[in-house]
């Protein structure tokens, strides 16, 4: 053996896989993604006003004093600064109203860390999405309260009104349009924000740009949000009319309940989504179709948080069936 192919002890480094190493942390990314929904949160605020507020220090305040108090109690490393309990509180604040009673929030944000994401071991071994564990448990436990909206504060006084997801499902499109004015005025209050609903139903605009940056630095990939937001669009332009087949307002519903929030922040949760390109497109698109199944067909006016936990149970299935081609196999 030649003295160039001969390999002097501790030059080599043992480690389990995976052997890439990039700059990224856990702290970095959910720093990040805290940074890209924090425009939204703001404007819901200012939207809300104080309640807003109120109900986003409450979550975020119990998801990090409950995240302290299992890793004490469990007498791991407490690290609370790497924020991922902090944007659990923020996203479940997003989820609902800003009005509802403090002890809602406190109880939705302790299930979601002490059960949804500590029962199953922690960060990085929950199955479902911790915040919308947590909403669809407040939803369950407190249906009024949760479906009690108030609209924007720029008026003299925050009157409660319902979501135009309500009102499209109760009493019909045409008085949906009529609600707002005009079907030009409904878009803007869409786009904008400067309408009744959740915190997370603010400015679309703001979300769609947190996620683009999300995007663009590549924590996520565009294929989950595009396509579930497609195929809520493309499904309800063609059976979420009352005319008849291709009569739906797409636009509407793309941009109205909690669809960008859920399709760029919650849907792209890398823990709870499977690990392929392949797999992401089947779970983006069914989650998107049970969106849709649930906002025509079922009870409620809103499917999204449903349909996201649906689709987190199968994602082991998806990863089963859908596995990458192993290196060099074919050649």
């Amino acid at each position: 053996m030649s003295a160039e192919a001969k390999l002097e002890v501790g030059t080599l480094t043992v480690s389990a896989s995976p052997h890439i190493r990039c700059d990224e942390s856990v702290a970095k990314i959910m720093w990040t993604v805290n940074l890209a929904l924090a425009p939204a949160a703001i404007f819901s605020i200012y939207n809300f006003g104080l309640p807003a507020f109120k109900t986003m220090f409450i979550c975020i305040a119990a998801a990090l004093i409950t995240e302290y108090a299992i890793l004490k109690w469990q007498r791991k490393a407490i690290v609370l600064n790497d924020g991922s309990a902090f944007l659990t509180g923020l996203l479940l604040a997003m989820n609902i109203p800003a009005t509802v009673p403090w002890y809602i929030p406190l109880c939705g944000t302790v299930v979601a860390i002490g059960i949804a994401k500590h029962t199953m071991g922690g960060l990085g071994y929950n199955i479902f999405n911790p915040a919308l564990i947590g909403r669809a448990f407040l939803l369950a436990s407190w249906p009024i309260a949760m479906t009690t909206w108030p609209t924007i504060t720029s008026k003299v006084d925050s009157v409660s009104s319902a979501t135009p997801l309500g009102i499209l499902k109760l009493q019909g499109y045409d008085k949906l349009v009529q609600f707002f004015g005009e079907k030009s005025d409904m878009y803007q209050a869409m786009f904008l924000g400067t309408r009744g609903g959740s915190m997370g139903e603010t400015s679309a605009l703001l979300l769609i740009a947190g996620g683009v940056y999300l995007i663009y630095r590549k924590y996520i990939n565009w294929q989950i949000p595009v396509l579930m937001i497609g195929t809520v669009g493309l499904l309800t332009w063609m059976f979420g009319g009352s005319s008849g087949l291709f009569s739906g307002d797409a636009l509407l519903h793309m941009m109205s309940g909690g669809l960008i929030l859920g399709a760029f922040f919650m849907a792209t949760d890398m823990v709870t989504i499977p690990i392929t390109i392949k797999g992401q497109i089947i779970f983006a698109i069914g989650a998107g179709a049970l969106t849709v199944l649930i906002r025509l067909l079922g009870g409620y006016p809103e499917g999204v948080c449903y349909a996201i936990l649906l689709m987190n149970s199968v994602t082991p299935l998806i990863d089963r069936l859908i596995k990458p081609a192993k290196y060099g196999a074919g050649r």
